[in-house]
């Protein structure tokens, strides 16, 4: 079964082979929506924007997501951060990844044994394709958004991708006053959070971000630097999907 909506201002199709839970599904990406978009007024960190009241006043899951994208500010030396240059708190940097990291828990509790969610471009899968084959999932061309770079499988433990970059919402990563190194970065992990982090990290951090990061966390990278010359890490390059 395949099942697509619309929601956190993206895409999400849902790919399983069992039937599942679609209400409970969709009900993740609509409470964290309703509790974390900057495009509705009513959200309840529009409200914290907006000075109406503050973090100490917040419920739980939202101190929750904001200590976690302090903890990853902290880890990555700042290259990831929760509050924007106009001084506003955007957690969306983990909120979608932990909406995506719920929803798989809400399919494997189902008994959802095969099943992929694509969150605007990005990957959490288990299981297997149709026929026993790996999942395989595809690399957008910042230069060419009808295009694909490359295509690659995910196999367990590596079970999430993730791109940041350009290509999907435009040029929303915060850089300290100097121009890119990378355009585009797409990491694969073990984890949804821990792959989107650290996609956005390397290309706000640069070449300095990416070696520390593959020096700490077990990852794959795949980077797009100005040129728009491709440079991979063993581990990406082994994943890469072969053509029939």
């Amino acid at each position: 079964m395949r099942h697509v909506f619309v929601t956190m201002g993206t895409v999400v199709s849902l790919e399983a082979s069992e039937a599942a839970p679609l209400e409970v599904v969709e009900r993740v990406f609509a409470d964290a929506d309703a509790r974390f978009s900057l495009h509705r007024d009513d959200s309840e960190l529009s409200g914290i924007n907006a000075g109406r009241f503050g973090l100490i006043d917040a419920s739980a899951e939202l101190r929750e997501a904001y200590e976690l994208a302090v903890d990853w500010r902290v880890r990555t030396h700042g290259a990831f951060t929760p509050t924007r240059p106009d001084g506003l708190l955007d957690l969306n940097g983990v909120v979608k990844a932990v909406a995506m990291r719920d929803a798989g828990a809400v399919l494997d509790a189902a008994g959802c044994r095969d099943w992929t969610l694509v969150v605007g471009g990005d990957m959490l899968a288990a299981g297997s394709a149709p026929g026993g084959t790996p999942w395989i999932t595809g690399i957008v061309d910042p230069a060419d958004r009808s295009a694909l770079l490359c295509a690659i499988e995910l196999r367990a433990p590596r079970r999430a991708m993730a791109t940041s970059g350009s290509a999907e919402r435009g040029d929303h990563i915060w850089k300290a006053g100097m121009a890119p190194e990378f355009v585009q970065v797409t990491v694969v992990a073990d984890d949804i959070l821990t792959a989107d982090v650290l996609a956005t990290a390397i290309v706000a951090g640069g070449e300095v971000m990416l070696r520390e990061a593959c020096e700490r966390w077990p990852i794959d990278v795949l980077t797009v630097d100005a040129a728009g010359a491709l440079a991979a890490t063993p581990g990406f390059r082994a994943a890469l999907a072969v053509a029939a």
